[in-house]
């Protein structure tokens, strides 16, 4: 499986971004997904996960309120929804696979795989 983030941008505090995270090589509708963000000098914080069917969503608590997960199986696409963007909202995003074993709910690094190459979001002020 290969992932590719994208959608990320220049945008104003206030404003709105929709990322992608399109799969290739498999289908990842039996998958649940992940996206985290990683700012300059700091370690990669979970942003929000979705389950296979779309059916169940659990978010970091820096962005619970403001940005929506969601998936559409058919084009084998993650789509991550931001609003009421923040400066500290900047970083670079990227989205995983969760592997099988780890629990529902998990925010470590260590329980995704597949990394997908980032897409950078920067919020000015």
């Amino acid at each position: 499986v290969q992932l590719q983030a994208s959608g990320g941008g220049l945008v104003q505090a206030g404003g709105s971004l929709r990322l992608s995270c399109a799969a290739s090589g498999r289908s990842v509708s039996y998958y649940s997904i992940g996206w985290f963000r990683q700012a300059p000098g700091k370690e990669r914080e979970f942003v929000a996960a979705i389950s296979g069917t779309g059916s169940s969503t659990y978010y970091g608590d820096s962005v619970k309120g403001r940005q929506t997960i969601s998936r559409d199986n058919a084009k084998n696409t993650v789509y991550l929804r931001m609003n009421s963007l923040k400066p500290e909202d900047t970083a670079v995003y990227f989205c995983a696979v969760k592997k099988g074993g780890a629990a529902w709910g998990t925010r470590r690094t260590f329980d995704y795989y597949y990394w997908g190459r980032g897409t950078l979001v920067t919020v000015s002020s």
